[in-house]
């Protein structure tokens, strides 16, 4: 049985999604305010988190934050009431899974847990993988674990499936397209934004000098490269 947890302080949405999801077959836990749902997030087994923005207390982006920094990687779907595409974009770049906008039907809502279980079962298989060793750098999927000379470098479960994907693609250039799709899906709308944020990310903590953009190298245009080798960057790249 999937285990879900609801984090909306309006009483109304709140018990029916309670109601909807128990229907389906979902252990249901449920939080009406950002501390209390930080708390619940932090201390049970979940499968999913679906994440109000606008919550008393602590707001849902200051929640996913909090979660990705702590490595907590439950998938999360942000319940957003605003139609500015700034919060969305923000709130994946903090680690959100997918969003949905209020008012949202219950199918849309379902569909969209039930496809990203589905790619969160998809990764979690694909990263029970051998471990990849390049350069000074060793990323254990198993152990979920990834270093730099042998010291311990902390990564977010986004950054940590991007540094996976480029570094099993060293020495070619990924499209901004294909990483899209690859780490969030085909059904998340994420812009290139996204990428180049977590790429600039990445590159604070792997790079000995981060302007120097020596082991990712942005191809103008196209995307990035993990570089395999210590050769210097192309002129064209940055």
């Amino acid at each position: 049985m999937k285990r879900i947890l609801i984090i909306e302080d309006a009483p109304a949405i709140r018990m029916a999604l309670e109601d909807d999801f128990k229907f389906e077959g979902y252990q249901v836990d449920s939080a009406a305010t950002g501390t209390e749902g930080l708390e619940k997030a932090m201390d049970l087994d979940l499968d999913i988190i679906l994440l109000d923005l606008m919550l008393p207390g602590l707001n849902g982006l200051d929640i996913c934050k909090e979660l990705r920094r702590r490595d907590i990687g439950t998938p999360i779907i942000m319940l957003t009431a605003k139609s500015q595409q700034f919060d969305k974009v923000l709130g994946l770049e903090l680690g959100a899974d997918d969003y949905v906008t209020k008012p949202f039907s219950p199918f849309e809502l379902h569909a969209r847990v039930k496809a990203l279980l589905r790619r969160s079962e998809i990764r979690n298989h694909q990263n029970a993988a051998a471990t990849i060793r390049l350069g000074p750098f060793e990323l254990d999927p198993l152990k979920y674990l990834f270093t730099k000379n042998n010291e311990p470098v902390q990564l977010t479960t986004i950054e940590f499936a991007l540094m996976k994907l480029l570094m099993q693609h060293a020495g070619h250039v990924l499209k901004r397209d294909d990483i899209l799709n690859s780490i969030w899906g085909e059904e998340v709308y994420v812009t290139p934004r996204t990428v180049d944020t977590h790429i600039a990310n990445l590159r604070k903590k792997i790079e000995g000098d981060p302007g120097q953009s020596h082991w990712i190298t942005g191809i103008r245009g196209v995307g990035y490269k993990f570089n395999s080798d210590e050769s210097s960057p192309n002129p064209d790249q940055t």
